[in-house]
């Protein structure tokens, strides 16, 4: 069985793109198997949006062992992000200056900042090179900028289900979870456990966009002809917004919906057309071909934009989840990808 380790990175000073300075930054991250057995195997994984640093809790279907990335041949690295709740410095952390805790006065950060200081964490761990440079959805949007703001991070980059600018669509997504924050009176209220109530509303929004109509009128059908309540697909949307408020917290919840809408590879390089111009570097885009979210023009965009790119399209019934579930479509495409290359996992 491989080691795991979790780890804390601290960081004195970061510069923030909006201007201001985060202070006493703390990036918690895991490392699954050995570095420095297999350094020049690492796949880095950069995790999704309520994601921890643990990628075999949330993506077991493809990393642990036995599975395609297997740490004992492929060591893993996640960190988890900025803003988070999963150890990393976020709203519940406490600000150096107030002794408070930030709640809703967190600076606003943005996924280049997250590259910034995952970067540092790269150098001191002593990865010189990271093989395989990874991450679905949002996960995505930080591969894409690590490798634009630090060019020859990576031998291979892999991008699933995600863009080159956060659309006005996920956008939309994203304004109708805060409002449904901010109809939470104890998130007002700023109360430090607040939002909870809202939290499961803003939950029941997202998964419309993560799975679609597709996948609730697979898995949601009742079998019941004569029920007048308790609806499958009504009793699906409370256990899954309870299950989030279990487990995450409202206020990084609010600010990393805000570091997704700001999203945009052109932001500073002349548009997104240039910056994807810029990445040299041998890349795979996977699209789901029923993702509503993320939808496959947009990775075809992508596909077409970087130099070294090859598209390839899954089949799914769940829309964007599906790249957390389509396991053996998404290790075979990897799979064809490296084996132009004459690689293997």
């Amino acid at each position: 069985m491989y080691a795991a380790i979790e780890g804390n990175f601290r960081i004195d000073t970061l510069p923030l793109e909006c201007g201001q300075i985060l202070k006493q930054v703390n990036i918690r991250y895991h490392i699954l198997g050995d570095i420095g057995r297999n350094a020049d195997k690492v796949v880095w994984i950069c995790h999704a949006f309520t994601a921890n640093s643990n990628p075999a809790e949330w993506w077991p279907g493809i990393v642990g062992e036995g599975k395609y990335f297997d740490p004992d041949k492929t060591p893993v690295v996640c960190a988890n992000i900025l803003g988070s709740c999963y150890g990393s410095t976020g709203p519940k952390s406490v600000n150096p200056e107030t002794n408070q805790s930030y709640l809703r006065n967190f600076p606003l950060v943005t996924f280049r900042d997250v590259v910034r200081a995952h970067n540092l964490l790269r150098i001191h761990l002593g990865i010189n090179r990271i093989w395989m440079l990874i991450g679905g959805s949002v996960g995505g949007y930080q591969a894409m900028e690590w490798e634009c703001m630090f060019p020859g991070t990576t031998q291979h980059l892999v991008l699933i289900a995600t863009a080159a600018i956060s659309s006005p669509w996920v956008k939309a997504f994203s304004q109708s979870q805060r409002l449904a924050l901010l109809a939470d009176q104890s998130f007002v209220n700023l109360e430090v456990d607040g939002g909870r109530a809202g939290l499961v509303a803003a939950r029941s929004i997202a998964l419309l966009s993560y799975r679609g109509r597709s996948s609730y009128n697979i898995t949601q059908q009742d079998t019941c002809a004569s029920r007048l309540e308790g609806y499958r697909a009504c009793t699906y949307q409370t256990y899954q917004g309870e299950k989030l408020a279990n487990r995450f917290d409202a206020y990084s919840y609010y600010t990393l919906s805000l570091m997704l809408d700001s999203h945009n590879m052109g932001r500073s390089r002349a548009g997104a057309c240039e910056a994807l111009a810029s990445l040299r570097v041998n890349t795979l885009v996977v699209g789901i071909d029923s993702d509503i979210l993320f939808p496959v023009e947009e990775q075809i965009f992508l596909a077409r934009h970087i130099p070294n790119a090859r598209y390839v399209e899954i089949h799914s019934d769940f829309c964007h989840d599906g790249f957390l579930i389509e396991n053996e479509q998404l290790s075979s495409a990897v799979s064809s990808y490296l084996s132009c290359f004459g690689e293997v996992v």
